[in-house]
């Protein structure tokens, strides 16, 4: 059964780390795929429950630094040899040597920036709005002492009368419907 038009998931509060991940770890035993943790702090094992390990944001970071000392060797180049060359104690225009050192701080600093902007927008950061801002007791739980799992309705084993009872089942403090 299709979920109710604006349901985005059913929600689930526990009081511990260890119940969150065995509740991740039973529901995606179950076929469940399309589900999210939200906790305070860190949870390892919960990133591993969901199967999480995946993440473009090292390639993202050699890309910039490949960036950074692509730009600093043409930079240093265009300089010393077509715009302001200087003949400076007989040494060669393109005096390569001379510009490792530039080059290497533009390839962390390049590399630097974009793992740390990468990050953010692979995170889908800025995020003003999601909907289960607006489940009771998450704003305050979530950032504090409360652990959430949310099996999201896109998932094409979500039926809501049978996720719920699904979630009944370990021992949640809560189990509410989350709109859009």
């Amino acid at each position: 059964m299709p979920p109710r038009e604006g349901t985005y998931g059913l929600l689930a509060e526990f009081n511990t780390p260890s119940e969150l991940v065995h509740a991740t770890e039973e529901a995606r035993h179950a076929g469940y795929r399309r589900m999210e943790c939200y906790t305070p702090y860190p949870v390892e094992e919960a990133a591993e429950a969901l199967h999480f390990h995946k993440t473009s944001v090292p390639l993202v970071c050699l890309i910039g630094g490949l960036m950074g000392v692509t730009t600093a060797f043409l930079m240093e180049t265009w300089i010393n040899v077509w715009a302001y060359p200087l003949n400076i104690a007989g040494r060669p225009l393109f005096s390569w040597p001379a510009f490792i050192i530039p080059a290497y701080e533009w390839t962390i600093l390049f590399a630097g920036f974009s793992a740390a902007l990468g990050m953010i927008a692979l995170n889908g950061l800025p995020q003003l709005y999601h909907p289960v801002f607006n489940a009771p007791n998450f704003r305050n739980g979530a950032t504090t002492d409360k652990f959430f799992l949310c099996i999201e309705a896109v998932d094409p084993k979500f039926s809501l009368a049978e996720t719920r009872t699904f979630l009944e089942q370990f021992p949640a403090v809560s189990v509410v419907e989350v709109d859009h």
